[in-house]
């Protein structure tokens, strides 16, 4: 009786801490990408309560219910009753990524907080059909694409994005943050464990919001405001209005294409890595519920997409079986049209939350060079590039929004290098997918295809789709722009192209 009433409580423990560690990935999720629209772009927050969080629920939603359906299946297919469902949440780099390369730039861009969320709904809609299609060729993308332009691309948003704007944010609150920061790196990355049940990502929440109060509401926080406990109904609305948005949102469809093809392949690997734990999925049913339910959310307002999560085999380690995704379902659900999410979102300080997307980008930038051959490191390395000038376009604009200068306002040099900051900013997430992609290939010397990579970035070129010249990164058809900036650039291009090609007289490649 002991014997069994151990295994019972270690299974409900089990599920607990891994309805918990998925819980709180997709409340983190909803929660930077909140911050960073509220506070870095001044985007008004009740949209995001009560629209944008409520909508990309859905997409959680269902996701985690056909999972744990999934997971029911094949339970009762193999007659085994430790069958674990495949994590699902909001992905976590092209989240943040539309934050600050799409909703943030389309606000600033328009003021209008509606169309800017009916363009991030858009957005949503094309990665929906990116992933739609890439489901059925994922695997041959896989073989195409140099892992380094693949992984590069998201890994310089995990090391960015993810990490140095984060750490920011622990420095902002840096009691808060580095108490939080010391706990979730012990726990997450030292293997450590805190005395108790309860899991120490928890605890550092847990914590960290308590010293963020404590000091708050004793003054020793300058922009603490106090939280309001208000709950209210939040029923996300089946709307296609953003249809009308897709002309303007098309010049966000490089952004679309890589984050799309990115959680496809991430899909592809989860899927074997379950199957290598003991649980063979089918990976056509993985692959087009991360698809669908991107696209359903964006009917209803979402504006983040679904995939599914890597770490299945440690949910299995857990003990967790199909209850922690059907609660993390009802949790999601529930909690975003009872209004209870939007609370916890503007309960829980972003210092808080800050080391956990450190870390999530730390694994991201490990995976990148791990997964690629060690050979192909210098590619990986030069996807982070065009990263690092988006990161230094979102920290300069704050700076030069606040002091109300336009970059016309500038001395001649600065307004130069501005140009050349935001031209090599803007299509960042493909440009650097083919760059990496490009050295790649020269690296095993196939100057063909790397001669390929650089004509289709003097292509892309001339349309705006990266490099754009226009300041929010929008596309064009070449001979309707009066700059001749575009031309120089994919000249320089296929001059390139053309030199790499000389070189298949050595290689026959």
């Amino acid at each position: 009786m002991k014997a069994g009433s151990a295994f019972h409580q270690n299974r409900f423990w089990g599920e607990t801490t891994a309805f918990l560690a998925l819980f709180l990935d997709n409340l983190g999720v909803l929660i930077f990408m909140s911050s960073i629209l509220i506070f870095t772009f001044n985007y008004p927050a009740d949209i995001i309560m009560t629209r944008m969080i409520p909508g990309t629920a859905v997409g959680v939603f269902f996701g985690d219910i056909v999972y744990t359906y999934l997971a029911l299946r094949l339970q009762k297919k193999t007659g085994r009753k430790d069958v674990t469902a495949m994590p699902l949440g909001l992905d976590t780099p092209s989240s943040i990524g539309l934050a600050y390369a799409v909703l943030g730039p389309a606000y600033i861009v328009t003021r209008d907080a509606v169309l800017t969320w009916q363009i991030g709904m858009a957005t949503l809609f094309m990665i929906g059909v990116v992933k739609v299609i890439t489901s059925f060729c994922g695997a041959w993308v896989q073989r195409v694409i140099p892992t380094a332009g693949l992984l590069g691309s998201i890994a310089g948003v995990g090391l960015l994005l993810l990490g140095f704007l984060p750490l920011i944010e622990i420095f902002n609150e840096v009691v808060v943050g580095i108490v939080a920061l010391g706990i979730i790196f012990a726990v997450l990355l030292g293997g450590m464990k805190l005395p108790g049940p309860i899991p120490g990502v928890l605890i550092a929440v847990l914590l960290g919001t308590a010293i963020h109060f404590i000091l708050g509401y004793t003054g020793h926080i300058p922009e603490f405001k106090e939280p309001s406990f208000e709950m209210s109904l939040c029923l996300p609305v089946f709307s296609v209005d953003f249809f009308k948005t897709l002309p303007q949102s098309i010049q966000y469809l490089p952004i679309a294409i890589p984050f799309g093809i990115m959680t496809i392949i991430g899909g592809i690997n989860n899927t074997e890595s379950a199957r290598l734990a003991g649980d063979d999925y089918r990976m056509r049913d993985i692959l087009l519920t991360e698809a669908f339910t991107s696209l359903i959310a964006s009917f209803f307002g979402g504006v983040a997409q679904t995939t599914p999560y890597i770490g299945h085999p440690a949910y299995k380690k857990m003990g967790a079986t199909y209850w922690y995704t059907l609660l993390t379902a009802v949790s999601i659900g529930i909690g975003s049209v009872i209004g209870l999410l939007s609370l916890i979102v503007g309960i829980i300080p972003r210092a808080v939350l800050a080391p956990i997307f450190i870390f999530i980008g730390f694994e991201i930038v490990h995976q990148a060079y791990k997964e690629a051959p060690e050979a192909h490191s210098p590619a990986v390395s030069l996807s982070f590039m065009p990263v690092i000038a988006n990161l230094v376009i979102i920290i300069l604009g704050q700076f030069l929004g606040a002091m109300a200068i336009t970059p016309d306002m500038l001395p001649m040099r600065l307004q130069v290098m501005h140009q050349s900051l935001t031209v090599l900013s803007n299509g960042f997430i493909l440009t650097a997918l083919l760059w990496g992609s490009m050295l790649a290939f020269l690296i095993d010397r196939k100057p063909r295809l790397a001669a390929l990579c650089t004509f289709a970035c003097a292509l892309f070129t001339l349309f705006g789709i990266i490099h754009s010249v226009s300041p929010a990164g929008a596309v064009y058809l070449p001979w309707t722009i009066a700059s001749h900036a575009h031309y120089t650039i994919a000249l320089a291009y296929i001059l390139l192209s053309g030199i790499l090609l000389t070189f298949t007289r050595q290689t026959n490649r």
